[in-house]
C-alpha cells in the first residue's frame, strides 16, 4: 500500500508543527509516531510507512473544532474509548480532507489542552 503524496507532505507539515512546540518530544511506541509533552501524548500520528492509511488524532475540547474535525471525510472518535475525551481521528487521505494549516491548528488545541500550563503560555508569549 503506498501512500498518497499529498497525504505524506500533509503528515510531514503536522509532525514538524507539532515537534516545535514547547517541550514536545517524539515517540514510537505500538510502532505508532506520537509528539508527548510532559509525558503525556497529545497528537497521534500513526504509521508513515503505508501499513495503514494516514491520519492524525488529536484531543479538542472546543465544540466547534470538535464538530469540524467529526465532519471530515472518515473522521471518527479516536478508539480504545479516547473518543469519549474529545479523542478524534482525522483521514489525510480522503477527498476533502482537512488542509496541513487547518490540522496545524487542531494539534495546537490539542497540545494547549495537554500541556502543563507554563509550557502553554510559551505559545501566547511575544
Amino acid at each position: 500500500m503506498s501512500v498518497p503524496p499529498n497525504a505524506l507532505k500533509k503528515w510531514e507539515k503536522v509532525r514538524d508543527y507539532a515537534l516545535r512546540l514547547p517541550g514536545a518530544v517524539e515517540e514510537h511506541p505500538w510502532g505508532e509516531t506520537v509528539a508527548k509533552v510532559g509525558g503525556k501524548v497529545f497528537v497521534f500520528l500513526g504509521a508513515d510507512d503505508g501499513s495503514y492509511p494516514m491520519g492524525v488524532t488529536v484531543k479538542l475540547k472546543d465544540e466547534t473544532a470538535h464538530a469540524h474535525a467529526l465532519a471530515c471525510p472518515g473522521a471518527e472518535p479516536a478508539g480504545y474509548g479516547l473518543g469519549k475525551a474529545g479523542w478524534v481521528r482525522v483521514p489525510l487521505e480522503p477527498a476533502g480532507a482537512p488542509t496541513a494549516d487547518l490540522l496545524c491548528d487542531w494539534v495546537e488545541e490539542s497540545y494547549r489542552t495537554i500541556a502543563p500550563k507554563r509550557l502553554a503560555a510559551e505559545l501566547d508569549a511575544p
